[in-house]
């Protein structure tokens, strides 16, 4: 006699087989190397760096700067 077989459980394991490869494939398509990735987040520290070197103190001293609106006379 022939064995015996569950149809839905036989499919899902093989959806489960296929998986590492159809992921490994959209990785190679869609996916940026660990390299680039790391060039990025140096590329934006650096500018993250830069700006924060420009960046004027707001509990310094400084002139006054007048309040919007109308000018009271």
């Amino acid at each position: 006699m022939a064995e015996i077989i569950n149809l839905n459980r036989h499919r899902k394991a093989r959806a489960r087989a296929q998986k590492p490869a159809t992921a490994a494939l959209n990785r190679a398509a869609h996916g940026i190397s660990s390299v680039e990735r790391a060039i990025a987040r140096l590329e934006d520290q650096r500018a993250h760096d830069a700006l924060a070197g420009k960046r004027v103190d707001p509990t310094a001293p400084g002139p006054a700067i007048p309040p919007f609106g109308p000018r009271k006379r």
